[in-house]
């Protein structure tokens, strides 16, 4: 593990957006084209981790809390391949094709060979980076896993989340065998761990207060007639037969979707770095409008999140209270670590933005829910039982607006006292 010595003094977490937040921008896109994905960006991280600080003298890890989005799968519908392959194919059939869109076609064939049958499912590497990451928790924090550890995993009833929670779970006890990890996905946790209030839906569904600004924006970043050019070569067939927008996002679809596959087949030189960033940028505030904090949502989006704010928080007394080692491992989707992370006001993941097209200065969705997107609390406790803790996203540390003297590392009864403020709040809509 690697070490960063800790900065002590009283310090306030929450500094400006602007100072901590990196911008997005089109080079950023051009530089990795994966993160013109979004929320279908993949895990990041690799077996080497990422850099930790070492706790104060005296602390000692001892449970850790945790929600993961489920980890690369497929796209969520087999529709998805199916639409554009068979495009590709009735333009071939006659003779609509250029070069390159013939290449697409076959290609395309390709992909189906692994993808059909299995949209929305976990893809291999799915499995994979939910062992990755268990097994650096459990080596990073070995004492939160002695062979006595007291550990509960629970996922939604979806089963790509469920499969992230077992493959998450045999990372652990590849480790240490002698873990005991019940698991369970069922209806009895969904009120906590994919939670949507009857108010928010409304705000969210089609003909929603967004709806028109999301529709237009998205209008104004598309740019089909470059692609569209590139890939048919009888004009007359693509006014007879090709909607030209509709067909420039179903190739945005497969072409950030093939990082989570196990084909080496891309479509890289299909769309520009330029036309992914567009794509991205109206994909990135689509998704905030509907999951995030909108200045028209007024907070009823995060409101989603706080009975899982809440278990969060009983869990974590009970562990503390209880002097046992070990985790609560929670498994859900990114419509549920988005508002999360934003209720909690996760360094870079509560902007409050209305005007589409800044958006990206101050959120990007890649950098907070990716394939198998996670935060973890990490307790520890000294020999006196006094308790702090830290905050990763996506296995790096975090700054919340809590003052500390030991950053990044919080004294818990101020996060919980903090927490608990946010979560009594009047807007607060307890779960049905």
């Amino acid at each position: 593990m690697n070490k960063l010595r800790v900065l002590t003094g009283i310090l306030m977490s929450a500094v400006s957006v602007s100072v901590l937040y990196a911008q997005t921008s089109s080079d950023e896109i051009k530089q990795n084209p994966g993160k013109a994905g979004g929320i279908y960006y993949a895990y990041p991280v690799g077996d080497e981790g990422r850099p930790t600080t070492d706790a104060p003298d005296g602390y000692t890890p001892f449970y850790i809390s945790h929600y993961g989005r489920h980890g690369s799968r497929y796209l969520i519908s087999d529709n998805d391949y199916r639409r554009l392959r068979d495009r590709l194919h009735h333009a071939r059939k006659a003779g609509a094709l250029t070069p390159l869109g013939l290449s697409m076609a076959e290609r395309l064939d390709s992909v189906w060979l692994e993808a059909e049958g299995r949209g929305g499912e976990l893809t291999p590497l799915g499995h994979r980076q939910h062992r990755g990451i268990a097994r650096r928790m459990i080596t990073n924090y070995p004492t939160v896993f002695p062979d006595t550890a007291d550990i509960f995993a629970r996922s939604t009833v979806v089963m790509r989340c469920a499969h992230s929670m077992n493959s998450f779970c045999e990372g652990l006890k590849e480790v240490n065998p002698a873990l005991v990890i019940p698991r369970e996905s069922s209806q009895r946790h969904m009120y906590y761990l994919n939670h949507h209030t009857q108010k928010a839906n409304r705000f969210t569904r089609h003909g929603g207060p967004t709806t028109e600004t999301t529709r237009k924006f998205e209008e104004s970043q598309t740019h089909p007639s470059r692609v569209i050019e590139a890939v048919f070569s009888d004009p007359q067939y693509v006014y007879d037969n090709v909607n030209p927008h509709d067909f420039m996002w179903d190739v945005y679809w497969v072409t950030v979707d093939m990082q989570n596959m196990e084909s080496p087949v891309r479509f890289d030189d299909v769309l520009t770095p330029g036309e992914l960033f567009d794509l991205w940028q109206a994909f990135n505030y689509r998704f905030y409008t509907t999951n995030c904090n909108h200045p028209l949502a007024n907070g009823m989006l995060l409101d989603c999140a706080k009975p899982l704010l809440n278990n969060i928080i009983e869990c974590a007394d009970a562990a503390v209270e209880s002097g046992r080692a070990g985790a609560d491992l929670r498994f859900g989707h990114d419509g549920n670590l988005i508002p999360l992370a934003a209720l909690m006001e996760i360094e870079g993941c509560n902007a409050s933005e209305g005007n589409a097209a800044d958006l990206y200065k101050s959120y990007a969705d890649f950098k907070i829910s990716p394939m198998a997107g996670n935060l973890q609390m990490v307790f520890f406790r000294n020999d006196s039982g006094d308790v702090i803790v830290k905050f990763m996203l996506n296995e790096e540390e975090k700054s919340i607006p809590v003052a500390t003297d030991i950053a990044p590392f919080y004294h818990w009864n101020d996060v919980k006292d903090y927490y608990r403020a946010v979560i009594e709040r009047e807007d607060y809509i307890p779960a049905e």
